[in-house]
């Protein structure tokens, strides 16, 4: 099972851009679907999750500008990123796991440049 991120991009402080990322075959028991980013020289961190149920969270710097979703029919999760800010470039990761970690997929990265 792969999963493919994709749509990052240099955009202009205040832009959007629409992250995806896609399975590419349906996986049994995942019940979490995160957006993770890193930056130069930092460490990875939490963006957003939606739960199986549909149940989403926000780390406190993307709440209210940044919104996860996703396409069951699709297999493929969304981040839709508004009113972007020079510290959001980093590249974004999407990470699909179960609650206990015993199935934990990564895609490939894309890098998100906001530009001030």
């Amino acid at each position: 099972v792969q999963l493919q991120a994709s749509g990052g991009g240099w955009v202009q402080a205040g832009g959007s851009l629409r992250l995806s990322c896609a399975a590419s075959s349906r996986i049994g028991g995942i019940a979490i679907r995160a957006w993770y980013r890193q930056a130069p020289g930092k460490l990875r961190e939490l963006v957003a999750t939606i739960t199986a149920s549909g149940t989403v969270d926000y780390a406190n710097s993307v709440n209210g500008r940044f919104t996860i979703s996703r396409d069951v029919a699709k297999n493929t999760i969304y981040l839709q990123m508004n009113s972007l800010k020079p510290e959001d470039t980093a590249v974004y990761y999407c990470n699909w796991r179960t609650v206990a970690g015993s199935l934990d997929y990564w895609g490939q990265g894309t890098l998100v440049t906001v530009s001030s």
